[in-house]
């Protein structure tokens, strides 16, 4: 007999497929419809890869993307209190490179992310020795400044409970140029295809339906501020420290905003913006 526990898990992970391939079919007319303007323009339309969690969130619009698509959140009766403060001076760089940086960490090392937001500060341990390709991608970036005044751009609040992070465009569809492999997808920690709260993983283009999208992460991650029902499909290199999970609870609170129209994120109400990003070796 089939528990409660085992069909939610069940419709969940079929809404998570349905959501993926509404996505996949969206990017795919966005990719034509930008075909036919620069065509018409004259001009050649150089993008970064998509990448978010397409579906992969049950409940979002779209971890990852980590694109991923979920379930719109109620429109809210009155104006939520916004938690976070003002974002610090300074605009988003636009940047992007052909090829995953060089290897460059130590993988038997220790190191950390933190992410100075206007919410508080999330502290991140990253796991350099079962995600190296990730976490050394993540100290390049870093360090050049490719998170700095970037907004986190999408907040899931129902069915699985994610903030999304790493687009400079805050559209959900930005990267860094290049794509890094899956890793790590088999962490002890992914019990039941659960995500536990405080993980840090990858979004990605992955459709489960079709089998493609594999090893597509690029600059795209979601924090996990409650255990969510994933599929072991999205690179965990990371857990939120103790402190950094109050400031994702904080801001969790304060809820998403209803789908946007054009890009399918659901917004968090909180204005969360990384003032700025560093790795550092422990």
């Amino acid at each position: 007999m089939v528990s409660q526990e085992q069909r939610r898990r069940q419709l969940a992970r079929e809404k998570f497929l349905r959501q993926q391939q509404r996505r996949t079919d969206a990017r795919r007319k966005s990719r034509t419809r930008n075909a036919v303007i620069a065509s018409a323009l004259g001009v050649i339309l150089i993008g970064s890869l998509g990448l978010y969690t397409a579906g992969a969130f049950d409940g979002d619009d779209g971890k990852s993307n980590a694109g991923a698509e979920v379930t719109p959140s109620a429109t809210p009766t009155s104006k939520v209190p916004d938690p976070c403060e003002k974002a610090a001076p300074g605009k988003v760089e636009t940047m992007s490179w052909k090829k995953e940086p060089a290897m460059a960490i130590d993988k038997s090392a220790d190191y950390t992310m933190k992410l100075d937001t206007t919410c508080g500060e999330i502290g991140i341990d990253l796991k350099a020795s079962a995600a190296p390709h990730t976490v050394n991608s993540f100290n390049f970036l870093a360090g050049k400044g490719y998170f700095d005044h970037s907004k986190c751009h999408r907040l899931v609040d129902s069915g699985i409970y994610v903030l999304q992070c790493g687009d400079p465009t805050g559209t959900g569809t930005g990267g860094p140029g290049y794509t890094i492999p899956d890793e790590n997808l088999k962490d002890k920690s992914l019990k039941g295809d659960t995500y536990p709260a405080g993980t840090v993983a990858m979004a990605n283009q992955f459709n489960a339906q079709t089998g493609e999208g594999k090893n597509s992460g690029g600059s795209q991650f979601f924090l996990v501020y409650q255990d969510s029902p994933l599929p072991p499909n999205y690179t965990p290199f990371g857990t939120v420290s103790e402190s950094g999970m109050k400031v994702l609870k904080k801001l969790a609170a304060a809820g998403a905003q209803p789908a946007d129209p054009t890009t399918g994120n659901t917004a968090p109400n909180a204005t969360v913006v990384i003032n700025k990003a560093t790795v550092t070796k422990s």
